[in-house]
């Protein structure tokens, strides 16, 4: 889940496993077992997400109006709880479909048997890669590059060039200049871990990391603290006086910057570097015991449509999946298209995922 997803309510208010993985629409309902009292001739449908889903009034609207189904939404906190909650209701879930699970967890969710395989309609149109799984037991949503950001101003002012690449940031220029979130429990903080370990490999992240802690990394717990509290060249930041003028955020972070800055300036105030990006997919999965599985296919189908599709971006901050589906102005004039962000098998991540967190926090926290 792209923490910038919560970035809306944290602008306007700042001015204007291992992994806790952040992540509204219709309903607050968040009681267990929601969905799941439904018959299966309900016309009600219950998506059990992350805090952080959106989607306008008007999309969901559409829904019902072409499918004749009524969106509820259970939200239940982090993604990575929400995940595990429906481990633990396994096979008598809370709701209908999931929406949620990325590429760094979906392994998980798939070993531990939650979703009943469905083909979406128009899975044709969906990007290519985006796709883990060959049953279709879950469907591609959505997409986001978690990336390191740097503050404008500052690299102005100090004729400096901001870095563009993993190696860069080791270069004594950058000193005590990044910050980053804990991987143990922040989801840019694992990606970004992530990130380094596709990049340097199994058997040269740790030594990265070593050399980037020996060149000041600062490690914070979360998001909200390192992008607005501790980052230069974001409006939280600027609030609190932060000094350091490089984060791990997002690739649209910067049209976030824009959107809710009053005056909305002519240039975003922060950049993106693009060769130090992982990218994130969410997917969602029809669950397995659904009590309105035939509302949880058609759920399923509109998630990829064309409609939900690009209400996605400014709803969510992330981007379409499916190539069809058209990026705002907002996006496009002041985003950053990433071209080949690291990646890493989700497979590899589930064998992996533990023990390198512990192994990246022995050297970068303790």
């Amino acid at each position: 889940m792209n923490t910038t997803k919560k970035y809306a309510s944290t602008a306007l208010a700042a001015a204007l496993g291992v992994t806790v993985l952040a992540g509204c629409g219709g309903s607050d309902d968040t009681s267990a077992g929601s969905g799941a009292s439904k018959g299966s001739g309900s016309k009600t449908v219950t998506l059990v997400t992350h805090d952080s889903f959106n989607a306008s009034e008007d999309v969901l609207k559409l829904f019902t109006k072409e499918s004749g189904y009524t969106v509820e939404l259970l939200k239940s906190g982090d993604a990575g709880a929400a995940l595990n909650q429906e481990i633990l209701t396994k096979g008598s879930p809370r709701g209908d479909v999931f929406f949620g699970v990325d590429n760094t967890l979906l392994s998980r969710a798939l070993d531990n048997g939650l979703f009943t395989a469905y083909e979406a309609k128009g899975l044709d149109r969906v990007a290519k890669g985006t796709e883990q799984d060959d049953e279709h037991r879950v469907t591609p949503v959505d997409t986001g590059d978690i990336c390191v950001n740097y503050d404008k101003k500052f690299f102005a002012d100090k004729k400096l060039a901001p870095p563009q690449t993993f190696e860069d940031l080791l270069k004594p220029a950058y000193k005590n200049l990044l910050v980053t979130e804990n991987a143990a429990n922040s989801s840019p903080g694992l990606g970004f871990l992530l990130g380094t370990i596709a990049s340097q490999g199994e058997d040269g992240y740790q030594d990265y990391w070593k050399r980037l802690k020996a060149n000041g990394v600062k490690v914070v717990d979360g998001w909200e603290q390192a992008y607005n509290e501790e980052f230069s060249g974001s409006a939280g930041g600027k609030k609190a006086k932060a000094d350091r003028p490089l984060v791990v955020s997002y690739a649209s972070s910067p049209p976030v910057e824009v959107l809710y800055a009053d005056p909305q300036p002519k240039e975003a105030p922060t950049g993106v570097s693009t060769g130090t990006c992982f990218r994130q997919t969410e997917y969602a999965g029809l669950l397995k015991g659904a009590k309105n599985e035939a509302g949880g296919k058609a759920l399923l189908d509109f998630l990829i449509s064309k409609s939900f599709q690009e209400d996605v971006p400014l709803n969510m901050f992330v981007n379409p999946v499916v190539t069809d589906a058209k990026l705002p102005e907002i996006f496009t004039e002041f985003g950053e298209t990433v071209e080949k962000p690291a990646t890493v098998a989700p497979e590899k991540i589930a064998a992996n995922r533990e023990q390198w967190v512990q192994a990246w926090h022995s050297i970068a926290v303790k």
